[in-house]
């Protein structure tokens, strides 16, 4: 079923577009269109991100790709629907959730989705109101591209598009749209509503469509005695793992890791009460509205286990054996403390492997909580030093120096077998200098409110290239201000 748009209003983008996830059928989303917002400007846009869609710049120049991107024209050969999902919030079973505030605008013909967040009331909206606003649109489209350049799957952010309508969160903000890309956008709770509801034909087709498309080669496994299903489990749990060590090595908070918040792909998803590190505190909570603290900082592993177990049931109508369901989950155990050390090595300049490496880490991880130090800020300086500064640029950042000083030794003798050069280089390339912090977002979205958009491009083109040194802009990779310590983000962003 098509639905019927005026021609006048239909803007050709010059991209193709295919089926994807609309040839599932009518029982996985409800087709309607975006609902218009008065008088859209344009906030932020990402060249890179025009560039992998293959859609000409000047599209994010022009009215008529103002209109389209904010939902205010139909694009042409897309079929705009609304996914239904459910799922697990904060560990407590939410029931039927969906894409409450996102309509998929459709997938073009080189394997792209793009989606409108913010476009507006869909069946699966529930007492919101369909819309996202500034602050959190900014914040969504620039750790999307600030999360790419860390080299962290994600999905992305092409651009995002302001109005001054009005939309009542805690007060009243400004309403936005962000347009967000990904290879799709199916995420746990997926599985979990068709399960719930004891809907096996569906569950198996959304399965089905996802190996074919993403992970063919479940299809040939030998393991699990070739139970493609249980192969898709185990794919997924070694993604999320591989993930989840990227986040913890780079001092990422997601703050609200739901089971509708977790990607089929392995991919960040949902940028919300996020936040990188300042201070290095492991049960920091980044989530104002998280009073429990499930998703710590250090908790984020554990819950990806629980959400992945989560999905293990969901799919165990089609595994067929709990036994299977269960082993296929065992490898997140092994995947993800050899992921995180892997990184951790190379935070350290370590291009070999050795038995003390994991006390090394501990070690260091271990010095930062005590003295809640700057997370960014010690690893790019550690690097620093590695590349020849004075060390004291790092030992200045403790108090307790002695104690420093003695893991700075281990960490010298230790890093003795590889190249200074080579050491340095691995370091700089991977401890970034910049990092989206809450306070330069906020300084961002506090001119855009005034209709200033100049710090958001500035920032980012720093987080698209993090681990430059941008002469000129030091005060974006300094500490964070006092004031810093108040933002507060809740699931409300």
């Amino acid at each position: 079923m098509s639905l019927l748009v005026d021609e006048a209003d239909v803007v050709d983008l010059g991209l193709r577009w295919t089926p994807g996830f609309s040839a599932l059928g009518p029982e996985f989303f409800t087709e309607l269109h975006p609902s218009p917002l008065p008088d859209p400007y344009w906030v932020g846009r990402s060249a890179a991100v025009a560039r992998e869609l293959g859609l000409a710049d000047s599209w994010l120049h022009s009215a008529e790709g103002l209109a389209a991107f904010t939902g205010n024209a139909a694009i042409a050969g897309t079929r705009p629907l609304a996914s239904v999902y459910s799922g697990h919030q904060f560990g407590v079973w939410a029931g039927q959730l969906g894409d409450g505030r996102a309509i998929l605008l459709g997938e073009t013909a080189g394997g792209l989705e793009v989606q409108l967040k913010g476009s507006g009331l869909t069946p699966y909206s529930r007492m919101g109101d369909g819309r996202a606003v500034l602050r959190s649109s900014i914040r969504e489209f620039l750790c999307s591209e600030a999360m790419h350049a860390l080299g962290i799957p994600t999905t992305r952010a092409l651009c995002v598009t302001g109005s001054d309508a009005r939309v009542r969160r805690e007060e009243l903000e400004t309403a936005a749209v962000v347009t967000r890309v990904a290879p799709t956008f199916i995420r746990f709770g997926h599985f979990e509503h068709f399960a719930a509801n004891q809907r096996d034909d569906e569950l198996r087709a959304l399965a089905d469509y996802v190996i074919d498309r993403y992970y063919p080669a479940c299809r040939t496994t030998e393991r699990f005695n070739g139970n493609a299903y249980a192969a898709l489990l185990e794919t997924v749990s070694e993604r999320t793992a591989a993930l989840l060590a990227q986040w913890q090595s780079v001092g990422f908070c997601h703050g609200v890791m739901n089971t509708d918040n977790m990607s089929i792909l392995g991919l960040t998803i949902d940028f919300g009460p996020f936040q990188f590190l300042d201070g290095f505190d492991p049960r920091h909570i980044c989530n104002h509205s998280d009073t429990a603290g499930r998703y710590a900082y250090n908790q984020q592993p554990n819950v990806a286990y629980w959400n992945l177990f989560c999905l293990a049931q969901a799919l165990l109508p089609l595994i067929g054996d709990q036994e299977i369901a269960v082993a296929a989950l065992e490898s997140y155990k092994t995947v993800f403390p050899a992921e995180f050390e892997a990184r951790m090595r190379a935070k350290l300049g370590l291009v070999d492997t050795a038995e003390s490496d994991r006390a090394l880490i501990e070690g260091v991880l271990k010095l930062l909580a005590q003295e809640k130090v700057d997370y960014t800020i010690f690893w790019r300086r550690l690097s620093g030093h590695v590349a020849g500064d004075n060390p004291d640029s790092v030992r200045d950042l403790f108090v307790d120096r002695a104690a420093f000083d003695n893991w700075l030794q281990s960490f010298s003798e230790r890093r003795a077998r590889t190249p200074e050069a080579q050491s340095a280089d691995l370091m700089l390339k991977t401890n970034p200098k910049f990092v989206l912090r809450n306070h330069l977002g906020q300084r961002a979205i506090e001119a855009a409110q005034q209709k200033d958009f100049t710090g958001v491009s500035t920032l980012l083109a720093l987080l698209e290239t993090p681990f430059a040194e941008h002469p000129g802009h030091d005060d974006f990779a300094g500490f964070p201000p006092d004031w810093a310590s108040t933002i507060e983000i809740s699931c409300s962003s």
